[in-house]
């Protein structure tokens, strides 16, 4: 029984939704942006920022939901372990909007645009 229970928790977090914080870019090809002006790139990054940061909102909530269901069904009904799944969809089009934000900046910075973007969280030193 209790080897049941390890196996069915290790399937139920396996299953969990990741962090937004855990989830890497998808690669954008700068290109796509060249033919933007600094206005339109700051247009763009900021469209893709609050969709990005609503994206990380729902990924986060999925998220703690899958934790609190994996820890009820672990606890109280193993077998519902089992139906913990995460959101991919959400998490693949938080890839692709943190892969837009990459490439906006690069986009940026080839056309000394000057527009300023914050990639590490307040309060964090940069590297």
């Amino acid at each position: 029984m209790r080897i049941l229970l390890i196996a069915a928790a290790a399937a139920a977090l396996a299953g969990c939704a990741s962090s937004s914080q855990d989830i890497s870019a998808t690669y954008v090809s700068p290109v796509t942006y060249q033919n933007y002006t600094c206005q339109q790139l700051g247009m763009e990054a900021q469209a893709v920022s609050a969709r990005a940061a609503a994206l990380s909102g729902a990924q986060d909530s999925q998220r703690t939901k899958d934790a609190v269901a994996t820890t009820a069904a672990v606890i109280i009904f193993w077998p519902a372990a089992f139906l913990v799944g995460g959101d991919k969809a959400t998490a693949a089009e938080l890839g692709q909007m943190k892969g837009q934000m990459v490439a906006i900046e690069q986009a940026s910075i080839m056309k000394k645009c000057g527009i300023q973007f914050q990639n590490k969280p307040p309060g964090e030193a940069p590297k």
